[in-house]
């Protein structure tokens, strides 16, 4: 590593800020098993609202990990699926599920410790039970391997 390794432009950074947003990890992991149209996303996920969703798979679209079919039919129909390069972020996503599963209750019991664990970036959510709940959804949490 060198000390540009963590500039705003560098490849480390990027990849990064495609998984701390709340809800890009989540629509990946759910659209790793075919196209799905835009309610059968909320249906399947929960607790996205229709904005969000939109907004969220506009952006995974803009960084090529999502493409966007739309069907000239009456009435119209859109459906989402992974690129290549989308499906290329399922076993990251895996992984960093496992490790959620496997050490969640340790850091909400830290954040219990600290009096809540107040976040030094407010717009993203702690790991607390919402949190756990969509990574769930997800599709994430998993037993011991067996």
């Amino acid at each position: 590593m060198t000390t540009d390794d963590h500039l705003a432009d560098c490849r480390a950074r990027l990849a990064f800020d495609l998984l701390s947003n709340t809800w890009n990890p989540v629509l990946i992991w759910v659209l790793r098993s075919g196209p799905r149209r835009p309610r059968e996303l909320r249906e399947r996920i929960g607790g996205i609202s229709p904005k969000v969703l939109t907004e969220t798979l506009r952006r995974l679209e803009s960084n090529g990990l999502v493409a966007r079919h739309a069907y000239d039919e009456a009435p119209p129909r859109v459906e989402y699926e992974l690129t290549a390069l989308g499906r290329t972020l399922l076993g990251p996503i895996d992984a960093f599920g496992a490790w959620a599963f496997e050490h969640g209750d340790e850091v909400m019991a830290a954040q219990e410790r600290t009096g809540g664990g107040a976040d030094p970036v407010p717009s993203r959510p702690r790991l607390g039970p919402g949190r756990r709940e969509a990574v769930e959804t997800a599709g994430v949490r998993r037993g011991p391997a067996g």
